[in-house]
């Protein structure tokens, strides 16, 4: 078994003390967010808009939108009648919403 110098116990406490985990996921938090910001549009998923665009999951599926991350990019930074929310919204409600329609189209928004 080979021994670790105590400089490397340090070093390694060093790197875990920089560390920090992402934030928790606030579903609540995003329902909220959901509801005064997209529920005008996309009440139950649907869209009014753009009907074919709606936040059902085999729509998301289709249009590579069912990732957290793709929900994020779409919500901070728009696309055709969607408005950017990035500079409305901060980061960590945006990351809740995202979280909150990709939650709800697995249950088909029920």
């Amino acid at each position: 078994m080979k021994k670790f110098s105590f400089g490397f116990f340090i070093a390694c406490l060093t790197l875990i003390s920089f560390y920090t985990p992402a934030e928790a996921v606030d579903i609540n938090n995003g329902e909220n967010v959901f509801t005064a910001n997209c529920s005008a549009c996309h009440a139950g998923g649907n869209n009014v808009i753009m009907p074919e665009k709606n936040l059902k999951k085999d729509t998301l599926s289709t249009n590579q939108m069912n990732s957290v991350s793709a929900i994020t990019y779409q919500v901070t930074n728009g696309k055709n009648a969607m408005p950017a929310f990035g500079g409305r919204l901060s980061d960590t409600d945006i990351g809740d919403v995202a979280n909150f329609v990709l939650s709800q189209s697995e249950k088909d928004w029920n």
